[in-house]
């Protein structure tokens, strides 16, 4: 399972030093060696231009996690208190399975890979992170994606005894997010357990969230106990508290601004107050990958990200199949290294 995709992203373009070291006994040099020999011509090219390295702290440090507070900081000085330890994940709605699933029969099996990843906030900045996890077309695939399904819905944890942000009507709460079923089968959608090949700490969304690196990253849901296939597009949090502003597909587009700030440019964190903003790369640099999903649909026209013009046509996915792609609109791509 899993091993999809390739990265255009090398170790020194995300990892500091100690951190990188230290995870190379995991991985061996060899392998090391084998991942970088995939590159393209083109994928070096890509990597030598890549952002300066975000550090532990800045990643950690630096997050949206409403739940908490809505200070960039509060997630990092108030998460300790969510209890992550028993979890489980319901997945229910069109499958064949549905059931609690308990995070630590789930991380069994699966295939925990590094994938080094940009992230594009809607509030344009940006970092480079190395998450740990697993594609999410295996999970679903061990509840079994029914024929009618067409969309993903999820959920973030509520408990009010622990989540000092929650107090506040900020945001309708729980935190809901959606994908469409061939986002969500994208081998580049993953479930990310870990940072730096460390637990996810709870500030960035433990135990269990969802990374689409595509997209802005509040469809990126965090702490997520409730996944949902249905057959109808599922209300998304952001959507709900403000429309205009925030779509449904919410993918990065430069050339389509935020009604109150321009999207063409981005702050990268940990660079200084002071550093010049780097471009936005159409689809946060992943348009080779992802584009295809969205033909048909006009990308221009409005705050979405993209928007469909017209009904869009949706591959049949039933039997899901995560080793078979021949019956979907996803590209098969070379491996990433495998961390266990």
């Amino acid at each position: 399972m899993a091993h999809r995709w390739t990265n255009t992203l090398t170790e020194r373009d995300v990892t500091p030093e100690a951190v990188f070291l230290n995870r190379r006994q995991l991985i061996g040099s060899a392998a090391f060696g084998l991942a970088l020999s995939g590159l393209t011509g083109r994928a070096r090219a890509e990597a030598a231009e890549a952002p300066e390295p975000t550090d532990w702290d800045d990643i950690t440090g630096y997050n949206n996690y409403y739940e908490f507070g809505t200070g960039k900081g509060d997630p990092a000085k108030y998460a300790h208190r969510l209890t992550i330890a028993p979890w489980s994940v319901r997945i229910d709605g069109l499958v064949d399975r549905p059931g609690d699933y308990a995070f630590e029969d789930i991380l069994k099996k699966m295939a925990i890979e590094e994938r080094l990843y940009r992230l594009r906030c809607v509030e344009a900045w940006s970092m480079v992170v190395p998450w740990n996890g697993f594609e999410l077309a295996d999970l679903l695939a061990l509840a079994g994606v029914q024929s009618a399904a067409r969309y993903v819905a999820f959920e973030t944890v509520l408990r009010p005894d622990e989540m000092p942000g929650v107090s506040r009507p900020v945001i309708e709460w729980p935190y809901v997010e959606g994908l469409r079923i061939d986002e969500a089968m994208h081998p580049l959608t993953i479930m990310a357990t870990g940072i730096y090949g460390r637990d996810i700490p709870n500030q960035n969304g433990a135990p269990l969230r969802l990374v689409v690196p595509w997209k802005y990253g509040f469809k990126s849901i965090k702490s997520v106990v409730r996944i949902t296939l249905t057959d109808t597009e599922p209300p998304t949090t952001w959507n709900k508290a403000n429309p205009r502003e925030y779509g449904f597909y919410s993918n990065v587009n430069p050339q389509v601004d935020h009604p109150r700030w321009s999207q063409a440019t981005e702050r990268v964190i940990g660079t200084g107050l002071f550093a010049r903003r780097q471009p936005t790369l159409m689809f946060n640099g992943y348009g080779e990958e992802v584009a295809g999903l969205y033909a048909g649909m006009d990308l221009a026209s409005s705050s979405d990200g993209g928007r469909a013009a017209g009904p869009v046509d949706l591959p049949d996915l039933r039997p899901c199949r995560v080793r078979d792609h021949a019956d979907r609109r996803v590209p098969v791509l070379p491996r990433v290294r495998r961390l266990r």
